[in-house]
């Protein structure tokens, strides 16, 4: 009696050249989105890290603080500027509304004409301050700082931002593309497959070849998802044709981001006095009473220098996204307010492109959506390992069948 064979269906051309090309593209972009991918895990937790290792320079500990007056704003700047004694101006100020936060300045230059990091930033610093005394609780550079470096290398290989950003640009366009065949390679065929392709099956299991095979494959399509959907908000700052798509699907097939470029100063250069900049404040404060913060910037000319429309305010609501926001654009001669944007009046769009950060960082809603953006980085990180493992694997088996 004949035994009967059972033939293993062959694949389809399409599902086999779509695992050529996943294969193909994985082999060469591997170490790249690996540095990605970690360097994106690594950052996550940034502001989270911060806040504990800063947290005594963060609150100024200034005792009957009702009782007392918060320095005008460019007294605090001559006394932070003795006591740094940096050759470069001040850019802007961090402003706290809660009243037990210090002042943060910044210093921050960017050198067009250089090819890396270090030397596209002589400087990238920030000092906390007491507002009540103008002594600088401490300085930090932020320039050598592990985050900040952290980022320049997942931003742009601590290349030029300019061109920087597409050596980790068009690898990542490629990693879209391995989601989506890698998706269509773990697609099951039947129930049967099916059952196996959403969970580990490792009770009878021994060979690390298929242990590891399992990971690339169901981790891969856990995370799958959430990598496009941060792959995409990602590549939102290498491509302007991304941030004009985001913008145009979102906001309904608009076209033309809103532009307040015609809101300009128009008193006199004479009206400007060392107090305008406080009036400024003042007002922000009154306006946003249940903000986080805003920037102010301190209107000195600087390296890149590019023409300003307008003199604004960025009003930061909450504490751990920049999503929502508010800017207020004021006379810089007179201290008037002449225009308010609220979170409230922008469109769909708008706010879609400003939450772009957060998504990409996790911090859209605070820490439940950091622990998802750390843990899919780091499956992201494991997908060129376990890839290049399975590849590596079935090779040897094909020298040792030959």
């Amino acid at each position: 009696m004949r035994k009967k064979h059972h033939f293993k269906k062959k694949p389809s051309l399409f599902k086999k050249w779509t695992g050529k090309l996943h294969l193909w593209f994985g082999l060469s972009i591997g170490l790249i989105i690996f540095i990605v991918s970690i360097t994106g895990t690594l950052f996550v937790f940034k502001d989270e890290v911060e806040n504990f290792t800063r947290k005594d320079v963060i609150y100024h500990k200034e005792q009957n603080i009702a009782k007392k007056k918060i320095l005008p704003i460019r007294v605090l700047e001559k006394m932070v500027d003795e006591q740094v004694k940096e050759k470069y101006k001040i850019h802007w100020v961090n402003v706290p509304i809660d009243k037990k936060m210090s002042y943060q300045f910044w210093w921050y230059e960017h050198n067009t004409e250089a090819w890396n990091y270090f030397d596209e930033f002589p400087i990238y610093k920030s000092a906390y301050v007491n507002p009540y005394t103008g002594k600088v609780l401490k300085v930090y550079d932020e320039k050598v700082g592990f985050f900040q470096i952290v980022k320049s290398i997942h931003w742009s290989f601590l290349l030029k931002q300019d061109w920087g950003k597409y050596v980790v640009g068009i690898p990542v366009i490629i990693f879209v593309i391995m989601l989506i065949s890698g998706i269509i390679l773990w697609w099951p065929k039947n129930k049967a497959a099916r059952k196996q392709r959403f969970s580990f099956k490792w009770k009878n299991i021994k060979s690390w070849k298929r242990k590891n095979y399992d990971l690339h494959n169901v981790l891969g399509f856990y995370a799958s998802i959430f990598a496009l959907i941060f792959s995409i908000t990602g590549l939102f700052y290498a491509f302007f044709v991304v941030q004009a798509m985001i913008y145009f699907i979102f906001s309904g097939g608009s076209t033309v981001y809103p532009d307040f470029s015609h809101i300009t100063t128009k008193a006199p250069i004479e009206m400007r006095t060392e107090t305008t900049l406080d009036k400024v404040i003042s007002t922000t404060q009154a306006k946003y009473p249940d903000s986080y913060g805003f920037a102010i910037d301190l209107g000195h000319p600087h390296m890149d220098d590019h023409e300003h429309p307008n003199f604004s305010v960025f009003v930061k609501h909450l504490s751990y996204s920049y999503h929502k926001n508010s800017s207020l654009i004021f006379d810089e001669n007179s201290g008037e307010l002449l225009h308010t944007y609220n979170h409230e009046d922008k469109n769909f769009g708008e706010k879609t492109v400003a939450a772009n950060y957060d998504i990409h960082v996790g911090s859209i809603l605070g820490l439940p959506t950091k622990i998802i953006a750390f843990i899919v980085s780091l499956i992201c990180a494991s997908l060129p390992v376990t890839g290049f493992l399975i590849w590596w694997g079935r090779r040897k088996k094909t020298k040792k069948a030959v």
